[in-house]
């Protein structure tokens, strides 16, 4: 249904559709609500998928919107407190804008992807009707080609004088260790009162017997994929790597943290396991 230059990746739709899936099948209170992905996305019988089942996408699915939840909460407090950037790495198919129209009209929004995948996202976006204020920046960065995301985002109007909150979800463990430092020693040169929100994975001597079998199969088949897994954490190496760069603060949040805020009242089970954590480094 797509066409080939301009097709969505893969692993975005999974994640809208995981986002979708959350709020058809698992009982309210919801952590997260969005639907807008999957309209976007607009794939007849998803639920039908077998990355859809719904035992089988459990623990995947808790984790996309318990850290999607988190994200946007930590967006709304540094809100409160005057910034006034946001900048999504890897945006694939996120609906901030969307959800949040009022919010997204006083903050300036920085989608940072392919550019293949963000031309499809914008049609369907003008198709359906769906807002894209003067606020919203698309930032196409053909990274394969080596392009840099930083010169395109400066490119985008992103101003460094002023504090912004950019997050990174799912992409630090693709990256070798010397690029997420080179990552970290550039976003702390952001200007005072700045965010950077990244997942890690956890290094696999930290997580439980059945978890650790899962991430190894998981691992194999990214190997597989030509898309290897080239760096897992612990908290304090993570940590250490922040401060070097020169972050002021850093602070590691872990699966358990999230878990406690967002799932610990819930009666179902739904529950995102250890594997995935969070650094918050502040300028």
């Amino acid at each position: 249904m797509y066409k080939n230059d301009v097709a969505p990746e893969h692993t975005a739709v999974r994640v809208a559709l995981w986002r979708a899936l959350h709020v058809l099948i698992d009982p309210p209170p919801h952590v997260f609500t969005d639907e807008i992905g999957a309209r976007i996305v607009a794939e007849n019988d998803w639920g039908q998928r077998q990355d859809m089942a719904p035992d089988f996408s459990k623990s995947m699915r808790a984790s996309i919107v318990g850290r999607a939840r988190f994200i946007e909460d930590t967006l709304e407090e540094l809100f409160k407190v005057g910034v006034s950037q946001y900048v999504i790495l890897g945006a694939g198919l996120d609906t901030f804008v969307q959800r949040n129209p009022e919010m997204a009209a006083q903050m300036h929004v920085f989608e940072v992807d392919q550019p293949g995948p963000q031309v499809w996202k914008q049609e369907r976006l003008r198709e359906m009707g769906l807002p894209t204020p003067p606020t919203l920046h698309f930032v196409p960065v053909d990274f394969e080609a080596g392009e840099s995301w930083w010169d395109h985002l400066l490119a985008a109007g992103f101003d460094t004088q002023k504090p912004a909150f950019i997050v990174s979800t799912g992409v630090s463990m693709y990256l070798s260790k010397e690029t997420n430092r080179t990552t970290l020693q550039q976003l702390a040169k952001l200007a005072p009162g700045s965010t950077f929100a990244m997942t890690f994975m956890m290094a696999l001597d930290l997580l439980p017997a059945p978890e650790r079998n899962i991430m190894e199969f998981v691992m194999k088949k990214a190997a597989e994929s030509q898309t290897p897994f080239l760096s897992l954490f612990t908290p304090p190496e993570i940590l250490a790597l922040a401060k070097d760069a020169g972050f002021k603060q850093a602070e590691y949040v872990s699966a358990q943290d999230i878990y406690l805020r967002y799932f610990s009242q819930r009666s179902d089970g739904l529950n995102a396991g250890t594997a995935e954590a969070f650094l918050l480094a502040h300028t």
